[in-house]
């Protein structure tokens, strides 16, 4: 995907990021304090322009009292773990596939938390999620999943991450990203009231979650289980398993559980 565009600055992004956020803001002459808004930076390491990102913005936007902004690569950069540039790369106005406001960085995943942590976005944001991911990240292959590296980026400057892996079907291009999102939505209302606390401890890990694309029946459930050090991460998942205590994420997957494991930031 090629991206032409001119260059973006912090005042401007946070101007564009502004006009696409859900912030609920207090009605004229409100005495009462409103609720807080958790704020969500979502990025990822097929390319800002994914479906798969796509639909993850969709799907969190649907939240009560949540904004999400996007800063993401500008292209597909899978594999490249938590690789970072030695020096800021550039960025670009751009939308998601829906039309929804993101920058685009010409750098890796890790690249785009650090500078929208650095004022490419203008607040702090309470959670980083990476994903939808085209394709599982389980325990052996996290390291060089550039997913799990943003996350672990964002946990290395004190923010909680969850990175959202979507399996593959029948084929190399079949994803259920809603089956994804579901778990990421989830996942985000379950800890939305702890993500909003102050004073809360710095994380140490990222929430990896990975969901099968079933060929058959559905998504058995949400298991929390330890990464695998071996297994085939490339095994189809069984939904109709009757496996019902998977070890860890790659016996989890394989049977038709999605997978919840915490992953050292390093």
């Amino acid at each position: 995907m090629n991206i032409r565009a001119g260059p973006i600055t912090s005042v401007t992004a946070a101007a564009l990021l502004c006009a696409g956020s859900l912030g609920v803001g207090a009605a004229p002459g409100a005495a009462e304090e409103q609720p807080a808004t958790l704020r969500i930076l979502v990025t990822n390491d097929d390319g800002v322009g994914a479906p798969g990102i796509d639909a993850l913005v969709r799907g969190l936007r649907k939240i009560k009292r949540v904004e999400v902004t996007v800063v993401a690569p500008a292209d597909n950069m899978t594999g490249t773990g938590d690789a970072t540039s030695p020096a800021p790369p550039p960025t670009t106005r751009t939308t998601t596939a829906s039309g929804y406001p993101a920058i685009a960085v010409q750098g890796y995943p890790a690249d785009t938390v650090d500078l929208a942590l650095d004022g490419a976005v203008p607040d702090k944001p309470h959670l980083v999620a990476t994903g939808v991911n085209a394709g599982q990240n389980l325990g052996p292959t996290v390291d060089v999943s550039g997913t799990v590296g943003a996350a672990k980026e964002a946990v290395r400057r004190g923010i909680p991450a969850v990175a959202v892996s979507q399996g593959s079907g029948t084929s190399s291009s079949d994803y259920n990203f809603p089956a994804g999102v579901r778990e990421a939505v989830r996942w985000v209302k379950q800890h939305k009231a702890a993500l909003l606390k102050t004073g809360a401890r710095p994380p140490k890990d990222v929430a990896s979650i990975n969901v099968p694309t079933c060929l058959v029946g559905n998504v058995r459930g949400l298991v929390e289980v330890p990464a695998a050090t071996t297994g085939d991460v490339a095994r189809k998942p069984n939904c109709a398993s009757k496996v019902k205590h998977p070890t860890d994420d790659v016996v989890a997957y394989a049977n038709g559980f999605a997978a919840l494991s915490p992953i050292p930031a390093g």
